[in-house]
């Protein structure tokens, strides 16, 4: 037993000692995180290279790695060719891998291998041949990766050893750009699905495509023209865009596949998954980056279709695009794409909810299965299988960057858990065949390296995002925000519904029609203020311009326009159709 002195001496200290030892409870879970992302970071690096290297032993310079059997595949005229038809006798490969990777090396810090790749494509590369290839996967994989490594190798960060470049993969992209442009020839603008790398488009092409085959061609061909300064790329996508949004619905909702030459619908059930996923995407990231209100426009008016007919709680079921029935209510891996994409759009919430139900399949299979039937709460029987998508981790990076709550970062800690149990093997990583038994497949897709494991780390290390503020295209490819690519700055972004004018300002008082201002009903102006009244203005129907929808939303002064509910839940000049 301690004497009775000794013990209220220690009761003393306990007491008093958090304020000999000021380190809080968020200083030590601040700490615990830091560890946790530096660890995290070590492992996704460490699948990184895993992948690539044994790319590089195994495959290099052919398009992908078989890591089952380590060796090849040149699957560059397969991606999207479900039934394997017309496949090229003498094709060899493009190094597509390589070029899905050098964004990814520049991310995780490694300028030596990347100068090493740049230089080994300028000087290999070769478009010139026989190939027939599916223009949406050539844009995102290729064009997109080569765009994306010409402006990371051109910026100011000197990446490259001084004047061993010389715009070559910039040169190599116009010369793929050329190679597209062929396929835009139809009576409707839209383009051919696929096209011959060599002679154009074949004779008796299918005249069949998707939705995202020819809405997803903007953000690549816009900053191809961007960067060369011919037009050519970025019309011929826009051409096709806006042909396709004007085949919409009284709904504003889109079907899954067209044909190009009538431009008339095949399929009219479409969701937020395959055949339409990033045409929702590109709408709002093309905004973005080049700063057009016809994409917002567009999206802001798509995106509300599709809450109001597409989304039952947190999940999103397909529907006829002409009457908005419920036609397939399935959930698909890639529509986890979508909490990333209401991130970017601010509408945190309904991201969150989506998120975590992916999460909850993810964590009852080890793994996202390609799809899985809604109504019957189980897999779909024929597609079990797991090809190494990104989509989830994309999300989840996303939602804990606009949130930074660490439940995102174990998320991902599961995500790269599972991936090493269940895909990586001696060659590399494999997909997965199906989901019940973890059988596996002998494919390594290159979106595993330009994204899966791209998203991963910057959820861990996102020390390449700061200062700068870039777009990532559908297959992960950075695309910088530049202010020198916008026409002009979006109206959006413009203050034209002030509700005061700085006292100092005005010579003399004015009336309210000339001064065109709303009165500060709601804003605390301070001494001096002025504050008038506009003849066209009616006030919103709450103070803090929270709306249930438009009806709730009064007319701007500055334009006697009406304002409208946006999809946030607030009154203002939300750009409409």
């Amino acid at each position: 037993m301690l004497p009775r002195q000794v013990v209220k001496w220690i009761l003393v200290f306990l007491v008093i000692s958090p304020s000999l030892f000021p380190v809080s409870v968020s200083e030590v879970d601040s700490s615990y995180w830091s560890a946790k992302k530096r660890h995290m970071k070590k492992k996704v690096h460490d699948m990184f290279y895993h992948a690539y290297e044994n790319y590089l032993t195994h495959a290099f310079p052919h398009d992908e790695l078989k890591p089952l059997s380590k060796s090849f595949t040149d699957s560059l005229s397969e991606l999207g060719n479900l039934k394997l038809e017309h496949l090229p006798q003498h094709y060899n490969g493009s190094a597509l891998t390589l070029i899905e990777s050098l964004s990814s090396l520049v991310i995780m810090g490694n300028n030596t291998e990347f100068e090493r790749a740049v230089l080994w494509l300028s000087e290999n590369l070769n478009f010139d041949v026989d190939a027939r290839i599916n223009l949406f996967e050539c844009n995102i994989r290729v064009l997109g990766g080569l765009v994306s490594a010409h402006i990371l190798a051109t910026d100011s960060a000197n990446r490259l050893v001084q004047g061993s470049y010389k715009n070559q993969l910039l040169t190599l992209a116009e010369d793929l750009g050329r190679r597209f442009l062929p396929a835009f020839d139809t009576p409707t603008g839209l383009p051919y699905a696929w096209i011959n790398l060599k002679y154009g488009v074949m004779e008796n092409e299918t005249t069949e495509t998707s939705t995202s085959g020819c809405g997803s061609l903007i953000l690549e061909m816009g900053a191809l023209s961007r960067l060369t300064g011919d037009p050519i790329y970025e019309s011929a996508a826009l051409r096709a865009l806006r042909r396709l949004w004007s085949m919409r619905s009284s709904l504003n909702l889109l079907g899954t596949t067209l044909d190009v030459t009538t431009g008339e619908w095949i399929e009219y059930s479409s969701g937020i998954g395959a055949g339409v996923d990033s045409f929702y995407e590109y709408l709002f990231k093309a905004h973005i980056l080049f700063g057009k209100e016809d994409f917002w426009r567009m999206f802001h008016s798509a995106y509300l279709a599709v809450q109001k007919y597409f989304r039952h709680g947190p999940w999103y079921h397909e529907a006829d695009m002409r009457n908005g029935k419920a036609t397939y209510w399935q959930l698909t891996s890639l529509q986890a794409f979508w909490p990333g994409l209401q991130v970017l759009v601010g509408d945190i919430a309904a991201a969150n909810s989506s998120h975590r139900e992916f999460v909850h399949v993810w964590k009852k299979f080890g793994v996202l299965p390609e799809r899985y039937l809604l109504d019957h709460l189980m897999l779909h029987p024929t597609e079990k299988y797991y090809p190494l998508r990104p989509e989830l981790a994309e999300s989840t990076f996303y939602l804990y960057q606009a949130t930074k709550d660490p439940w995102y970062l174990e998320v991902g800690e599961s995500i790269v858990n599972s991936l090493n149990s269940y895909t990586k093997v001696d060659g590399g990583f494999a997909s997965i065949r199906d989901v019940t038994t973890m059988q596996l497949e002998d494919h390594q897709h290159s979106f595993f390296l330009a994204e899966t494991c791209k998203y991963l780390y910057l959820l861990f290390d996102d020390s390449f995002l700061v200062d700068r503020n870039y777009v990532f295209t559908t297959e992960g490819h950075p695309l910088p925000v530049l202010s020198s690519w916008h026409d002009r700055l979006p109206e959006a972004y413009i203050p034209s519904n002030w509700t005061f004018l700085p006292s100092e300002k005005q010579a003399r008082r004015a009336s309210a029609m000339t001064l065109q201002v709303c009165p500060a009903t709601s804003l605390d102006c301070g001494h001096g203020c002025q504050q008038v009244k506009s003849a066209c203005h009616i006030p919103d129907a709450r103070s803090d311009h929270r709306c249930f929808g438009d009806e709730e939303c009064g007319v701007d002064a500055t334009t006697c326009r009406r304002r409208t509910c946006s999809m946030a839940g607030y009154c203002g000049l939300w750009l409409f159709i």
